[in-house]
């Protein structure tokens, strides 16, 4: 039996999807991954790098590149000496950055790996496994997208490209000068234009408030 995040999942978890990719308003080379919980509403945002969206993507479209990508050549050594990857988790959040494990089996034994989450989630589109997260960062970072603006619903495999935000792009600086009902107002209209890499930026200010 193996311990650590792997057994404390067992007692916490939440399944999660992965919506799709938006185009980062804020930063260049930057894009938003999309996850959301399968039984609820809630929506989860994490800033990743050009080269992992580019792998999520190429995998949410069913595109087969003509040389394997990394994550590619990953799924085909594990297969070869049958190892497979039979969940990801997101265990941790920490001052905005996303903590992952990769659990892993040979038949004989269950190994834990740490990854990026950008990359764990890559992986587990190409391994088609489960995506899990705790309540806790649930309750920390997810986003409820009010059911009124869900008329143009997105699918669970397509690439979404935000509306352009009206207010351009923010900075740390800008959010800290705000108070609490403008930052919550500007995240309310950040998730109806499905701009969840600003959307992602305030609420980690109003979580940062919140320890304050």
């Amino acid at each position: 039996m193996v311990s650590g995040p792997a057994c404390f999942f067992k007692m916490d978890k939440i399944k999660l999807n992965v919506l799709g990719i938006s185009y980062s308003q804020t930063q260049s080379g930057a894009y938003a991954l999309v996850l959301t919980e399968e039984d609820g509403d809630r929506r989860i945002p994490i800033i990743i790098g050009g080269f992992e969206a580019q792998a999520i993507a190429i995998q949410l479209e069913g595109l087969n590149p003509p040389r394997p990508l990394t994550h590619d050549l990953f799924l085909s050594f594990a297969t070869a000496f049958n190892i497979s990857l039979v969940e990801v988790n997101i265990y941790r959040l920490e001052e905005g950055v996303f903590y992952s494990k990769l659990i892993c089996v040979n038949g004989e034994r269950e190994v834990t790996i740490d990854a990026r989450t950008s990359d764990a989630i890559a992986l587990a589109l190409r391994f088609k496994c489960p995506i899990f997260t705790t309540e806790e960062i649930m309750s920390q970072s997810g986003i409820v997208l009010d059911v009124e603006n869900e008329d143009d619903d997105i699918s669970d495999d397509e690439i979404i490209e935000p509306a352009p935000s009206s207010k351009g792009p923010i900075s740390g600086l800008e959010l800290k000068e705000l108070s609490q009902k403008e930052l919550k107002e500007m995240l309310d209209d950040a998730i109806s234009k499905e701009n969840y890499e600003k959307a992602s930026q305030i609420r980690d200010e109003l979580n940062r408030r919140k320890k304050d």
